[in-house]
């Protein structure tokens, strides 16, 4: 099957009770053509509003439902006809016998006359598009729209543009094997152009991404790939030689190796993992990185079942949560996110930080993150656990970067370079209660 009728298929399937685009994207890895393919997919995600916008002015009539494969397969064909550097000719054609491809010959002259009038009053129709609401010209559900305005609304257009910017590919250099400046130097003697990054000393920009089997040392253990905001986990942990360290919800493994690359002379370092699959992906990356850890498969809202009742000085949640940070690398988000799981991911945030707070020993910290750029996953949720936890205080995060938040900091997604959407809280366990001290 051809990558355009392939990605139609996709495209359709997630529209439905699909699933995420990655999981519809892997029983086509060894297709000769994968890039264009999941270029395609990504691309629609990104655009679907805007797109749907100008075939809608493209069209005489509505595609019926049972033709979304044809309707995601013009989409395609718009999205390569604005963004991608295909020969215009070849997008028609081929799109054109994509159509057979789909069992739909009718719809070739159709697919033709469409696309072809694109080509013609593409000036109009963009011209039409730019007066839209920022929720069809940015693609993003109105009322994320809204919820993004609502929380920042100096930034919100802002992050709806970064938001549809394809993501940077950063490497974070294992600190065991070498130091960025000896990374980047392996990088550029093999002829990859790399960058430092700008906020954690481990990052590493590669201006031209490429496949992790291309880059040189990646299978030696050199280099992961992992955003540079992510890689600000250890520093503000600071975890100490001969302490004990948990990673909560650690799948699939990365700031559990990076802690573990950062500080070698950890007591212990367990990472939990609820999902068994995905626990064999922490253990995956370990190997490949020649690091120890423990790993259970458990809940860490239910400390009876995996806790041996000794307490850690440091602990590492990083809640589950919208990913509205990292709309920019799974633009399905915008596609798949109801209104309604805000409240369920809040619910879930709020329950863990109570179960992993008495796992933790006083004076120790609890650092809470998220992916997220919603208050309500945020500081909502800690400013509340610090409200209702008479020995939890709040640490300053003394830092350069992102927006100081009443509790914590905050990043906002920043350009074709540059961090994803993040939020930390550092949390202390007080040696005495708050009305003790008082």
């Amino acid at each position: 099957m051809s990558p355009r009728a392939a990605a139609a298929r996709v495209l359709a399937q997630l529209a439905g009770p699909g699933g995420a685009i990655g999981d519809l994207l892997a029983p086509h890895r060894e297709l000769r053509e994968f890039g264009l393919l999941r270029e395609i997919c990504h691309g629609v995600c990104r655009h679907r509003d805007a797109l749907d916008f100008l075939l809608g002015k493209l069209l005489e009539r509505p595609l019926r439902k049972r033709d979304q494969d044809l309707r995601y397969l013009l989409l395609g064909a718009l999205h390569q006809l604005r963004e991608l550097a295909v020969p215009e000719h070849a997008v028609v054609n081929e799109t054109v016998r994509a159509a057979g491809e789909l069992g739909k010959d009718w719809a070739k002259p159709l697919a033709n006359a469409v696309l072809r009038n694109f080509q013609r009053r593409r000036d109009e129709l963009e011209l039409a598009l730019a007066g839209e609401s920022a929720a069809v010209r940015f693609s993003h559900p109105q009322w994320l729209v809204e919820a993004i305005g609502a929380d920042w609304p100096r930034h919100c257009q802002p992050i709806l543009e970064q938001n549809n910017v394809r993501p940077p590919l950063c490497l974070r250099v294992n600190r065991r094997k070498a130091d960025r400046e000896q990374g980047m130097r392996r990088l550029r003697e093999a002829g990859v152009e790399c960058d430092p990054g700008q906020l954690a000393p481990s990052a590493i920009y590669l201006p031209k991404p490429r496949p992790v089997g291309e880059i040189p040392g990646f299978a030696e253990g050199w280099f992961s790939v992992q955003d540079e905001a992510s890689q600000l986990v250890p520093g503000l942990l600071a975890a100490a030689p001969g302490e004990r360290v948990l990673d909560a919800c650690a799948a699939p493994g990365g700031k559990t190796c990076h802690l573990l690359e950062t500080e070698p002379g950890l007591a212990s370092c367990l990472a939990l993992e609820r999902d068994a699959g995905r626990s064999a992906m922490i253990q995956d990356n370990l190997a490949r990185l020649g690091l120890d850890a423990d790993l259970a498969v458990a809940d860490a809202a239910d400390p009876p079942a995996w806790w041996d009742g000794e307490p850690f000085g440091r602990i590492l949640l990083d809640a589950p949560c919208s990913a509205t940070g990292v709309i920019r690398r799974h633009p399905d988000i915008k596609l798949l996110l109801r209104p309604a799981d805000l409240a369920a991911h809040a619910a879930t945030q709020a329950r863990l930080l109570r179960a992993l707070w008495r796992c933790l020993k006083p004076g120790g910290h609890l650092l809470y993150t998220t992916c997220s750029l919603l208050r309500r996953e945020n500081e909502q949720i800690t400013g509340r656990f610090l409200a209702e936890t008479d020995d939890a205080e709040t640490l300053p995060i003394a830092a350069d970067w992102g927006i100081e938040c009443a509790q914590g900091r905050q990043l906002l997604p920043n350009g074709p370079v540059g961090p994803d959407g993040f939020y930390f809280c550092l949390l202390s366990k007080a040696l005495r209660g708050k009305a003790a001290a008082r």
